[in-house]
C-alpha cells in the first residue's frame, strides 16, 4: 500500500495512532492466491487482522476462516460467515470450546497429540480431523518449529486413532514459518506429506483429501521475497507430480499476512526527540504495546517520512509507554530533518499489528479506519 493523499489525510485529521486499511487491496490478495494455486481452499487467519470490515468482505468473496479462539469463532459467525467453512485451527483447545464450536456448525478441527484427538472425538462427533507436522528450521521470520506439530510417526498413529474413535481422518498440515522466504521449503513439506499420505492408504486403507499448507507466505519488507505465483507454481507442480493417485484433493492455504499485510499502513506520530549516549532516541506514539509488537523479535518493516530528506542518520526508535521493554529498534537510519510532530508511516503493517495492541498504561490501541 502506498502513501496516497488519502493516506494523508487520514492520518492528519483523525490522529495518531491509527492503521489505515485498503480493503481493495485484500480482495486483490484473496484473488491471487485463489487464482493460483489449484484446487485450493483459502482459510483466512483471523488472527491476523480481526477487523468486521475485512471478515465481512472476506465473507462475500466466498473465504473460509481459520479460528484459533471461540472469541473468533463467534465474530466470524456472526458477520456471516458459514460455519461449515470455519477450521478450528489452534492445536490447543478447551473441551467445552470444542464443544461450542461443534454446537454452532464447525466439522473441521486440528490436533497435533492424542489427547487433543480424543477431545475432539468425545465433544466433536464424526468431525473432520487433520494433524499437524513439525517443521524443520527455515529462512523464516518467525520459524514454528517447537510450540506447535508432531513428528511424521505420530501423526499416522493420530491420524488410526481418529478413525478408531469415529472421527474422519481427513488430513495433514503444515507451517513453513511467518515470513518464510524459502519456497522450496514447501515441497520439502509436501514430500513429507506424501509419505504419511501413501503409508496410510496402503497399510490402513485410510485415504487422506486435504493438504493445509498453512501460512508464510511473505509480503514486503525490506528483504526480498518470492513472488506468491512462484511458490504456487512448486505446490502446483508437486501435488501434480506426488499426489494423482488422490482425486479430488484440497490443498488449502491459510494466508494472514499475505493477505491483509500490504493492505495497511501504520501512522505514527514523533513525540520527542531525545540526545542520549551512543545515539539519539525518537519516541513515537505506537510502540511495541500500541501496534510494533513484531519488532521485540528484531522484525522490520520500512517506514517513511515524507518531506524529510536529510542525511540518514543512526536512531534508536522507541514507544511511548513506561516500560523499556516498548523500544523497538536501536540501529534503526532515518533522516537527520525529522522533528517533533513529523508523522511515521510504517509500510505494509495492516497485519499483526492493531491484533496485538492493548490499552497498556492507559494508552488507546490504534483505531482502524478505509480509504
Amino acid at each position: 500500500m502506498e502513501i496516497t493523499k488519502s493516506v494523508v489525510d487520514i492520518a492528519t485529521t483523525k490522529g495518531t495512532p491509527c492503521l489505515i486499511m485498503d480493503l481493495s487491496i485484500v480482495e486483490q490478495n484473496y484473488y491471487k492466491l485463489y487464482d493460483n494455486v489449484n484446487n485450493t481452499q483459502i482459510f483466512y487467519a483471523v488472527k491476523a487482522n480481526p477487523h468486521p470490515e475485512i471478515i465481512k468482505t472476506l465473507v462475500i468473496l466466498g473465504s473460509s476462516f481459520d479460528v484459533a479462539s471461540i472469541g473468533e469463532l463467534n465474530l466470524v459467525l456472526s458477520l456471516g460467515a458459514d460455519p461449515g467453512k470455519v477450521s478450528f485451527g489452534n492445536t490447543i483447545k478447551k473441551a467445552k470450546d470444542i464443544a461450542y464450536a461443534y454446537e454452532k456448525g464447525v466439522r473441521l478441527f486440528v490436533a497435533d497429540e492424542f489427547s487433543e484427538v480424543e477431545r475432539i472425538a468425545k465433544n466433536a462427533p464424526k468431525s473432520k480431523v487433520f494433524i499437524r507436522l513439525q517443521m524443520s528450521e527455515s529462512d523464516s521470520d518467525w520459524p514454528l518449529t517447537k510450540k506447535f506439530g508432531t513428528n511424521m510417526q505420530k501423526s499416522k498413529e493420530m491420524l488410526v486413532l481418529s478413525r478408531d474413535l469415529g472421527l474422519e481422518p481427513y488430513g495433514l498440515s503444515f507451517h513453513v514459518g511467518s515470513q518464510c522466504y524459502d519456497m522450496y521449503i514447501w515441497k520439502s513439506a509436501l514430500l513429507n506429506v506424501m509419505a504419511i499420505f501413501d503409508e496410510l492408504k496402503d497399510e490402513e486403507g485410510i485415504v487422506l483429501k486435504f493438504i493445509n499448507t498453512g501460512g508464510g507466505i511473505p509480503i514486503q519488507h525490506t528483504r526480498e521475497i518470492p513472488e506468491i505465483e512462484d511458490i504456487a507454481e512448486i505446490i502446483n507442480d508437486t501435488i501434480a507430480d506426488f499426489f494423482d493417485d488422490y482425486e479430488d484433493l484440497i490443498v488449502a492455504l491459510e494466508p494472514g499476512r499475505s493477505m491483509v499485510g500490504n493492505a495497511g499502513i501504520l501512522a505514527t506520530e514523533l513525540i520527542m526527540r531525545s540526545d542520549r549516549e551512543r545515539c539519539e532516541w525518537l519516541y513515537i506514539d505506537a510502540g511495541v504495546y500500541h501496534g510494533l509488537m513484531e519488532t521485540v523479535q528484531d522484525f522490520r518493516y520500512e517506514i517513511e517520512i515524507p518531506g524529510r530528506t536529510g542525511e540518514e542518520e543512526l536512531f534508536t526508535l522507541s514507544g511511548p509507554t513506561c516500560d523499556s521493554i516498548d523500544t523497538m529498534y536501536d540501529d534503526i537510519f532515518l533522516p537527520n530533518d525529522i522533528q517533533e510532530e513529523d508523522i511515521f508511516y510504517v509500510i505494509n503493517a495492516g497485519a499483526y499489528t492493531t491484533g496485538y495492541a492493548s490499552n497498556f498504561n492507559g494508552i488507546e490501541p490504534p483505531k482502524t479506519y478505509f480509504v
